[in-house]
């Protein structure tokens, strides 16, 4: 390290334990954190010192590298993969570590592209870098931070138990077979979101939908009742939805979180590569489908 390196000690602890801080809000374990601030700091030693001389803003280069390689871990198994492996030896937690485990519970309900542009715009990374880390552009990232937000915000309302989810999963069922607009409408919080993920590939809205009338309308539209379409209801992502079938083959998934006894959010994925493996006869259904991919 030449002298043009050299900061002052505090700012490289402070640096360190930004990074610390980042990693376990994605990972939500301090060994995995500690693990990928080494692997950082490995890859900023891999560059050549013209490199390194070229980067403006080394933190900024150290967040965005930690970032991605968060997310590169989160991937392949999803959220809450790393789980909570903490020193058995670890005094037990004080109450603002029992708190930050609440949230970090809360963080992995989340998919990896929400939780990381969650996180990172936490930690108030620039959006360009955010959008750089998860492979998105900015309003892209936008609206995953708002999902995210959004996300977390029913999270922290009174729990649902299975019984309650699927109880209000099957009403939804009835009134969109009955197509009674008021009853369904009534089903779901006046604030409620609908997001719908056609990838493209069909004909749907790309945009979210806001309000109870206006969700209602479009499942109502979008579910109308026709020959050789069934809808049932069936476990998605852990909890009882929706799959609509025209024919034998899936053609609709609809995902419904739950808060005080109304439906808070509304996924609705119809785009068919996502939904190939629910028509993968070994696979009885398909597994769950990723909130956000």
């Amino acid at each position: 390290m030449d002298r043009g390196e050299t900061v002052p000690i505090t700012e490289l602890l402070d640096e360190r334990r930004f990074l610390l801080d980042v990693a376990y809000w994605m990972l939500g374990s301090p060994a995995a954190a500690e693990s990928v601030v080494d692997q950082t700091y490995r890859r900023w030693y891999e560059l050549s010192d013209a490199e390194r001389h070229r980067i403006g803003v080394p933190r900024s280069w150290l967040a965005r590298t930690a970032g991605g390689i968060c997310l590169d871990r989160l991937a392949p198994a999803g959220p809450g993969a790393t789980g909570h492996k903490d020193d058995a030896r670890r005094q037990p937690p004080s109450a603002e570590e029992e708190a930050g485990r609440v949230v970090l519970n809360v963080l992995e309900s989340l998919s990896s592209a929400e939780r990381a542009t969650f996180v990172l715009r936490v930690f108030g990374m620039a959006e360009r870098t955010v959008a750089d880390i998860v492979g998105r552009t900015e309003p892209e990232t936008a609206e995953l931070a708002d999902r995210a937000r959004r996300w977390l915000t029913v999270q922290r309302s009174r729990p649902t138990t299975p019984q309650q989810q699927e109880a209000l999963a099957r009403a939804v069922r009835e009134t969109c077979l009955t197509e009674d607009a008021e009853r369904l409408a009534s089903l779901l919080c006046p604030d409620v979101t609908a997001f719908f993920d056609g990838g493209g590939k069909v004909r749907t809205l790309t945009g979210q939908v806001h309000g109870s009338r206006q969700v209602a309308d479009s499942l109502l539209t979008l579910l109308a009742r026709r020959p050789r379409t069934a809808l049932t209801t069936h476990s998605v992502n852990g909890r009882t939805g929706l799959v609509a079938r025209y024919g034998h083959q899936v053609v609709g998934v609809i995902g419904l979180d739950i808060t005080d006894d109304h439906v808070a959010q509304v996924w609705v994925m119809l785009n068919p590569d996502k939904l190939r493996s629910w028509n993968e006869p070994h696979t009885h259904g398909g597994p769950f489908f990723d909130r956000i991919q």
